[in-house]
């Protein structure tokens, strides 16, 4: 798989810059965006790893693109900005970034920088996954449960209630929790 990232700064000495340091971090292409318009587009087309964006550009600020990036596409996105205030810092944590440098910057910043943006990008991708596997169990166990009731009224004991439904699974190659939904659809 091809390791991409995004560079996007107005300044095209910085993206250079930034983009040289990327190649020896590993990254196989880097593309290049001048402003927060163009970042939007790019990470749409390439789907990048990493994205590393400039703060204050024309137009549409880094910041408020890393936003809007952040609603359709998942990847870790550093700030660059020679601006340290605690409203920008704050903007851009609610927007999702990652982490943030302070220009000027030297490579072995970029690099943690770099670093830490995709391992806790990981570790949140991983919790995320966690959760939806935690609220489809939930789903299922409760429609399983008014299945089972369903069941109980019409005269068998809970345990019976459950190992039919397993067998239904088993004999129909169904889920439990499919067997439950096709059980609460014919009491429905």
């Amino acid at each position: 798989m091809k390791k991409i990232a995004l560079v996007v700064d107005d300044e095209p000495l910085i993206r250079r810059q930034v983009a040289e340091i990327l190649v020896d971090y590993g990254f196989d292409e880097i593309v290049e965006g001048g402003n927060g318009a163009e970042a939007i587009a790019l990470a749409e087309a390439k789907k990048p790893l990493l994205i590393i964006m400039d703060v204050s550009m024309p137009g549409l600020d880094g910041i408020t693109a890393a936003d809007k990036i952040g609603k359709t596409l998942s990847s870790p996105i550093v700030m660059l900005t020679g601006t340290g205030d605690a409203a920008t810092i704050e903007r851009a944590r609610l927007a999702g970034v990652m982490n943030y440098v302070m220009k000027p910057f030297r490579a072995e910043q970029v690099y943690a920088a770099v670093d830490l943006a995709i391992h806790q990008y990981v570790e949140v991708s991983s919790l995320r996954d966690e959760v939806a596997k935690l609220k489809e169990a939930q789903e299922t166990r409760k429609l399983v449960d008014k299945a089972k009731l369903l069941l109980i009224k019409q005269g068998l004991s809970e345990p019976e209630a459950y190992r039919r439904m397993q067998k239904i699974a088993m004999d129909k190659r169904k889920s439990l929790k499919e067997v439950a939904e096709a059980i609460l659809l014919m009491e429905g």
